[in-house]
């Protein structure tokens, strides 16, 4: 079998956990033995669609009608192209998970080193547990505000919202599978009619808009600037793939783990978005800072549906950032912080939960035109672009093969390859083509039309350098295989 003699050679989580639901996984981010091996590909269908079935997701849509200014096809187009080659990515690292047996951060440390993955993994660890953490939750919170019509303040809600995501994430895996998989029922049934009922209320022929507020590109550049924020949405999921796969047994077929992660992001992400495009031209809905973006949806659906959403959004931003919260604390433990205790990451989960609800109540961003949100979708490509560039391209200079693994545990490995092309890769595409408030790039000043091309232009650099640095510079020692016989 693939991974036979792997154990030998690196920490492997403690404790026996198997198929339990309600039991707390024990361990933190060690590679996962054969015999604790369990679940198959479709699991991964709706462990992707239920996240992204919630608000956060709808507002991308919105975003390109009444910020980017887009016609109502151009922005559906966006989201289209931007959600594919999110999900496409998504799926390359999801297939990575039974084969290798780790979580996606850890296997990061082969392109970066053991020092140099505290970039990437830094970075994941704070837009988990901090940027989505508050995005979703508070959209949730704001829903259930909505729901009983202003009766429960915003900290009442928020902490509804926090200690039920927390408490999931708390218990690991095995739940936040089981999870996802319950709560893709009532939300597949509820958004699925309220997108019925919003696009009978839409403008399908809603035109250019040249008075929204970014609309300096034209009808082009709304279309690149959707593209660009639906990546952002998509690819936000990318640095976890593997974490939801690595319990799989290394003999299920790749692609098929691959296709059914992606295919979940893909699916969840163009019909929320799109019916979030559609919403922004229904009559009668506003957006701006001082409005409640989840209660617009009254002006496209009968009261009952409408209510029901908001339900189904509160519980969406669970389903979220359970992921989120799960992820994050495995990002966390990837710096290389040692907590004695045979529960870490559920200890880190639970700090990530109390620091986050810290964060909400001082600051209670929202999701929203005014909020930043669609910098925040564009800023999280920049760099989770440039990190593609790095793990895809080692990956593939590998073949896929990491001999017995120890290079993603072996403290004293350096691999400055990584987050030096990283850096210089990543930098020089924020440089030339960031299209930001507080900062605009060369390229995207002068041609604006050209929307924000960063992603891209970050992941060709990155990997063209990381390449050739790893050619020259940084050569490969014998034990890393790369070049060596692909592991089947």
């Amino acid at each position: 079998m693939a991974a036979t003699g792997v154990d030998a050679h690196v920490p492997v989580r403690e404790g026996e956990y198997g198929e339990r639901v309600v039991a707390v996984e024990p361990g933190g981010v060690e590679y996962i033995p054969l015999s604790e091996r369990h679940g198959r590909p479709l699991d991964l269908f709706w462990t992707w669609m239920s996240p992204n079935l919630e608000f956060a997701t709808i507002y991308v849509g919105v975003l390109g009608i009444a910020v980017f200014g887009g016609s109502f096809l151009s922005v559906a187009l966006g989201i289209i192209v931007g959600s594919a080659v999110g999900s496409l990515t998504h799926a390359i690292v999801s297939s990575w998970g039974p084969k290798l047996g780790i979580p996606q951060m850890v296997e990061g440390r082969a392109g970066f080193g053991f020092l140099g993955n505290i970039l990437p993994a830094g970075l994941n660890a704070l837009t988990a547990n901090i940027g989505w953490f508050i995005v979703n939750s508070v959209s949730g919170a704001f829903a259930l505000t909505a729901l009983t019509n202003g009766a429960l303040p915003f900290t009442v809600t928020f902490t509804i919202i926090v200690i039920a995501q927390v408490l999931v994430a708390f218990f690991g895996h095995n739940l936040v599978h089981a999870f996802e998989r319950i709560a893709f029922i009532p939300l597949a049934i509820v958004f699925g009619l309220a997108t019925i009922f919003t696009f009978t209320h839409a403008n399908a022929g809603w035109g250019f808009n040249a008075k929204a507020p970014l609309a300096f590109g034209g009808d082009f550049g709304a279309f690149m600037l959707t593209a660009g924020t639906a990546l952002g949405y998509a690819c936000g999921w990318n640095p976890y793939g593997s974490d939801y796969t690595r319990y799989q047994k290394p003999d299920v077929k790749g692609p098929m783990v691959g296709f059914w992660a992606g295919f979940g992001v893909f699916l969840s992400c163009i019909v929320l978005e799109l019916m979030g495009a559609a919403l922004a031209t229904v009559a009668g809905t506003k957006w701006g800072p001082n409005v409640l973006p989840t209660a617009q949806r009254a002006h496209a659906m009968p009261p009952a549906i409408y209510y029901a959403t908001l339900v189904c959004i509160a519980l969406g931003a669970v389903a979220a950032n359970v992921i989120n919260i799960y992820s994050g604390s495995m990002s966390f433990l990837t710096l290389g912080i040692t907590i004695p205790s045979h529960i870490r990451r559920a200890i880190v989960a639970v700090a990530a939960g109390v620091l986050g609800l810290v964060i909400g109540y001082a600051y209670q961003a929202n999701v929203g035109p005014g909020s930043k949100y669609e910098s925040f979708l564009l800023v999280i490509t920049y760099w989770i672009g440039a990190w593609l560039g790095v793990v895809i391209t080692d990956y593939w200079m590998r073949r896929g093969s990491f001999g017995d693994e120890q290079v993603f545990y072996d403290r004293a490995y350096s691999n400055w390859a990584g987050p030096l092309a990283m850096l210089i890769g990543g930098g020089l595409a924020i440089w030339l083509f960031a299209d930001q408030s507080v900062y605009v790039g060369y390229f995207a000043f002068h041609f604006p039309q050209i929307g924000d091309m960063t992603f891209v232009v970050g992941f060709i650099l990155t990997a063209l350098i990381y390449y050739g640095l790893r050619m020259s510079v940084f050569r490969p020692g014998a034990r890393e295989a790369v070049g060596g016989p692909a592991r089947t």
